[in-house]
C-alpha cells in the first residue's frame, strides 16, 4: 500500500451524508453502510491501485472489469472507501461477481443511476466537505474562546482541564514524568487505560531527558495509541518542565488534535516556573537566611519596600489546592510568593493590604502591614483573618489592628505584661480558642468553622478556659477584660 498521505485540510465526510443528496439518486446495494470519504476519484484502469492514495470514493463505469474480485480486493488493499458503480453505456446492471466481492472484502458498493454525473458527485463530495470544515472550523473557535476564558480563572490549570473534558468529552489529565496525576477532569478512565496514558507521558516526557547525544533522536513532541476503542494521546508540555497531557477520548474528531494544542500552548504558559531577576533574589534571601543571616538583612532582596502583607487563602468550595493553584492565585495577587500547607495557600506580598482584592473562588484572609522581622506575627494575623472570613462566609477578611481609643491609654509593654499574666494558665489552643470566641461574639458554630474543629470542642475548650481562669464567660466585664489581654498577648 502506499504510504498515507497527511490528509485533505478537511474533516471527511461520512457515506451516509452523500446517499442523503436526492438529486444524485445514489444507492448503496453492497458492503458495510458507514465510510469516511476524503476524496473523488475516477478511473478506468483494470488495476487503479498506484494511484490512490486512501480514502477516496472511486467511480468507474466498469470498462475494463474483468475480474471483480481481484479488483475489489486490490481497492481495498489501497485504502478506498468506497466503489460507485455507473450505470450505461457499458453495463446495465450491476454484475453479480461485484456484488459479492464488495460483500467479501467489506467495500460499501454503490449504484450511480445514467442521468447522474460523475462530476455531479465529485462536486457534492467536496462541497460537503467544505460544510464539514466551516463547522469544524466554529467548533474549534467555540473552543478556543472556551479553553482563553478558562485560563483567565483564579484557578486556571484545573480549569482549562475542566473544559478541554467538555469540548473532547473525555478524560484529560496533567501527569509527571513518574506518571503522577496533578489535576484532571473527565470520566475515570480503566486501569489499562490509565496504565498506557502513563507510559505515554513517560515517552513525550521523559523523568530524566538525556543530554543532547549526537545521533540520539529527541523525545517526541506528542504520542498515540488505542485501547479496547478508546483513542489515547499524550502531548509535552513546553519549557522541558516533565509535564504532560494525556487524553482518553471515545472518538476522533477532526479537531481535535487543533484543540488539544490550543489546550498545550495554554498549560505550558501556566505551569511555566517564572525565572529573573527577581527569582534569582529570593534564591539568595533563602540562602542567606539558612545560613543565618538576620532578616533585616535580606529584605532588600525580597522587594522594595518597608513592609509586607502575608495572604492565607483556601478554596471556596472546600477542595484542596495544589502548587499550580498556589502559582496561580499568587500571579493573580501580584507576587510570585507562593506556597500551599495541605488545602491552606500563603501568598507574601510586598506593600500594604490594600492591593489585596477578593478573588473569585477562594476566600482570604489578609494581615496588616508587616515588618519583614515580625512575618510571623503577620502569619498570626492572616489566619485568624481566614478563619473569620470562612466563620463569617465572607470572600475577604483583613486583619484591622487596634489603634486610638482605650489602647493608646495603657503602654504596649504594661498590656503584654498584663496579658501574659492574666492568661498564664491557658495553653496556646485554649487561648486562641477563646479569643475566636470572643471575636465572633460567643458563637459555637462560627468559631468550629474558623478553627476547623467540632462546635463541641469549643464548648469544652471554652469551659476548660472558665475553669483555669476561674471567670465567669457571661460577664461582660469579664468578657471586655479577656478581649483586650487576648489582643495584647503574642502568640
Amino acid at each position: 500500500m502506499p504510504d498515507s498521505p497527511a490528509g485533505p485540510p478537511a474533516p471527511p465526510i461520512s457515506l451516509t451524508a452523500l446517499l442523503g443528496r436526492d438529486e444524485l439518486g445514489l444507492r448503496r446495494i453492497a458492503g458495510p453502510d458507514h465510510a469516511d470519504l476524503l476524496w473523488v476519484h475516477t478511473s478506468e484502469m483494470a488495476d487503479p491501485y498506484p494511484y490512490l492514495l486512501g480514502g477516496e470514493l472511486l467511480l468507474t463505469a466498469g470498462v475494463q472489469l474483468a475480474d471483480p474480485d481481484t479488483y475489489v480486493a486490490r481497492l481495498v488493499q489501497a485504502g478506498a472507501s468506497a466503489l460507485g458503480f455507473g450505470l450505461a453505456p457499458v453495463h446495465d446492471t450491476v454484475p453479480d461477481a461485484l456484488v459479492e466481492a464488495c460483500d467479501r472484502h467489506g467495500l460499501p458498493l454503490l449504484v450511480v443511476p445514467p442521468e447522474t454525473r460523475f462530476a455531479a458527485i465529485a462536486r457534492a463530495v467536496w462541497r460537503l466537505m467544505a460544510e464539514a470544515r466551516h463547522r469544524e472550523l466554529r467548533r474549534v473557535t467555540r473552543a478556543q474562546q472556551a479553553l482563553a476564558t478558562a485560563a483567565a480563572r483564579p484557578d486556571p490549570v484545573p480549569a482549562v482541564l475542566r473544559q478541554l473534558a467538555v469540548q473532547l468529552e473525555g478524560r484529560v489529565a496533567l501527569l509527571t514524568a513518574d506518571g503522577d496525576v496533578l489535576h484532571a477532569a473527565g470520566d475515570l478512565p480503566a486501569p489499562d487505560v490509565r496504565t498506557s496514558l502513563a507510559e505515554l507521558a513517560r515517552v513525550v516526557a521523559p523523568a530524566a531527558p538525556h543530554a543532547a547525544v549526537p545521533g540520539r533522536k529527541p523525545s517526541p513532541s506528542s504520542a498515540t495509541d488505542t485501547r479496547d476503542g478508546t483513542h489515547l494521546f499524550a502531548y509535552a508540555l513546553g519549557g522541558g518542565q516533565g509535564l504532560a497531557l494525556t487524553l482518553a477520548t471515545p472518538r476522533r474528531d477532526f479537531g481535535d488534535h487543533t484543540v488539544a494544542g490550543i489546550a498545550v500552548v495554554l498549560l505550558s504558559l501556566l505551569t511555566a516556573p517564572h525565572q529573573g531577576a527577581d527569582a534569582a533574589g529570593r534564591s539568595a534571601a533563602l540562602v542567606r537566611l539558612l545560613l543565618g543571616a538576620a532578616p533585616q538583612d535580606v529584605a532588600p532582596l525580597l522587594g522594595d519596600g518597608d513592609s509586607w502583607t502575608v495572604v492565607h487563602a483556601r478554596r471556596a468550595d472546600g477542595t484542596p489546592a495544589g502548587p499550580l493553584n498556589a502559582g496561580a492565585l499568587g500571579a493573580a495577587l501580584g507576587s510570585a510568593l507562593s506556597d500551599v500547607d495541605r488545602e491552606t495557600v500563603r501568598v507574601l506580598l510586598p506593600g500594604p493590604h490594600e492591593a489585596v482584592t477578593a478573588q473569585p473562588g477562594w476566600t482570604l484572609g489578609v494581615s496588616g502591614p508587616t515588618p519583614v522581622t515580625a512575618l510571623p506575627d503577620g502569619d498570626t494575623q492572616a489566619s485568624r483573618a481566614l478563619g473569620h472570613a470562612e466563620a463569617t462566609r465572607t470572600a475577604l477578611t483583613t486583619h484591622r489592628p487596634a489603634t486610638g481609643g482605650l489602647d493608646a491609654l495603657v503602654p504596649p509593654d504594661r498590656a503584654e505584661a498584663h496579658a501574659r499574666a492574666l492568661l498564664a494558665p491557658l495553653t496556646e489552643p485554649l487561648a486562641e480558642t477563646l479569643r475566636c470566641w470572643l471575636s465572633l461574639h460567643g458563637s459555637w458554630d462560627r468559631t468550629a468553622v474558623a478553627l476547623r474543629v467540632h462546635r463541641n470542642t469549643v464548648r469544652q475548650r471554652v469551659a476548660r478556659c472558665a475553669a483555669l481562669l476561674d471567670m465567669d464567660l457571661d460577664d461582660m466585664d469579664v468578657r471586655t477584660e479577656l478581649w483586650f489581654a487576648l489582643r495584647d498577648r503574642r502568640p
